[in-house]
C-alpha cells in the first residue's frame, strides 16, 4: 500500500506519456531540476526522468596479481569469520572463539581467491565496474502541467530540449513526412530511349574501312535507293500461281462446263 498519493507504477514496462519540458546531459542535472520542482510545491508525481541513448560502460579500476588476489580473499574471509565467531559467542562468551573464526575464515578466503585466479589462466588480469549510462536525460511532464513546469525550470537556468523544439511530445514523429523511413519521396521520371551514339567527325563508323594514317578518308557514298519490286507474271489459265511469302494462296479456278453455259 502506498501513502504518497502518487500514480502507481505499471506492472508491465511501458513508455511514459507527456511532453519534454527539459533535457540534460547528466543525471545529476535532471535530478536537480526535479528537486527544484519539488521545492516549489509542484506535483512531481506528474514528472518522469527518461534516459536515452543507453550505453554499457565498464570502468577499469586496477590490475590483478597474485598478492592482490590473496589479500582481497583474506580480507573477505576475515569478515565472514567475524560473522561466524559472533554467532558462537552467543552461547559462549569467549574472545578466543572469535579470533579462531577470523583466522580460519581468512585462510579459506585466501585459498579460494588464489585458486579462482589461477583457474582463469590470466585471461582477465584487471578489476572493473560495469554501469549503464545514458547519453541524455529528458524530463517529461503531463500535458496539463507542462507549461507550469517549464516556467519553474527557467528559474534555475535556460531550458534545453533534446529535439530543439520546446514542448515537443516524447516520441513524436519527424516534422518532414517524407523523411520517415519507408515513405516514397518525389516520383522519379521514367527513363526515355537512349539516343543513338554518333561517332565524332573523322572516325569511321562500325563496318567501314578505316583509311591509313596520312591519307584523307574517302567521302561516304550516299545510300542507293532500293529497286522497286517487279510485278509477278500472270499465271496461265488453269495454273495455280505460287504465293509470295506471307500472302494467302488463292484457290485454283475450275474451268467452266460448256453444257452448263447452254440455255
Amino acid at each position: 500500500m502506498s501513502f504518497t498519493g502518487g500514480p502507481r507504477v505499471p506492472a508491465t514496462p511501458t513508455l511514459p506519456q507527456g511532453e519534454t519540458v527539459a533535457s540534460y546531459g547528466t543525471y545529476l542535472e535532471a535530478q536537480r531540476a526535479v528537486d527544484h520542482l519539488s521545492d516549489r510545491q509542484f506535483p512531481v508525481q506528474h514528472v518522469t526522468i527518461v534516459g536515452t541513448d543507453l550505453r554499457m560502460v565498464e570502468r577499469v579500476t586496477g590490475r590483478l596479481s597474485y598478492p592482490r588476489v590473496a589479500l582481497s580473499g583474506f580480507l573477505s574471509g576475515v569478515w565472514f569469520g567475524i560473522f561466524i565467531g559472533l554467532l558462537f559467542m552467543l552461547t559462549s562468551a569467549s574472545l578466543g572463539i572469535l579470533l579462531v573464526a577470523m583466522v580460519v575464515g581468512g585462510g579459506f578466503g585466501l585459498l579460494f581467491g588464489v585458486v579462482s585466479y589461477a583457474i582463469t589462466g590470466g585471461k582477465r588480469d584487471f578489476t572493473s565496474q560495469s554501469q549503464i549510462v545514458a547519453g541524455q536525460y529528458a524530463v517529461l511532464c503531463a500535458v496539463e502541467k507542462a507549461h507550469e513546469a517549464r516556467n519553474l525550470l527557467r528559474e534555475i537556468g535556460p531550458v534545453k530540449t533534446g529535439a530543439g523544439q520546446p514542448g515537443a511530445p516524447f516520441g513524436a514523429p519527424p516534422s518532414d513526412p517524407n523523411a520517415a523511413y519507408g515513405r516514397p519521396g518525389a516520383p522519379v521520371p521514367p527513363a526515355g530511349p537512349a539516343a543513338p551514339a554518333t561517332p565524332p567527325p573523322g572516325e569511321p563508323r562500325y563496318g567501314q574501312y578505316a583509311a591509313p594514317a596520312g591519307q584523307p578518308a574517302a567521302p561516304a557514298q550516299p545510300a542507293q535507293p532500293a529497286a522497286p519490286a517487279q510485278p509477278a507474271a500472270p499465271a496461265a489459265p488453269g495454273e495455280r500461281p505460287e504465293p509470295r511469302y506471307g500472302q494467302y494462296a488463292p484457290a485454283p479456278q475450275q474451268p467452266e462446263d460448256p453444257e452448263q453455259q447452254q440455255p
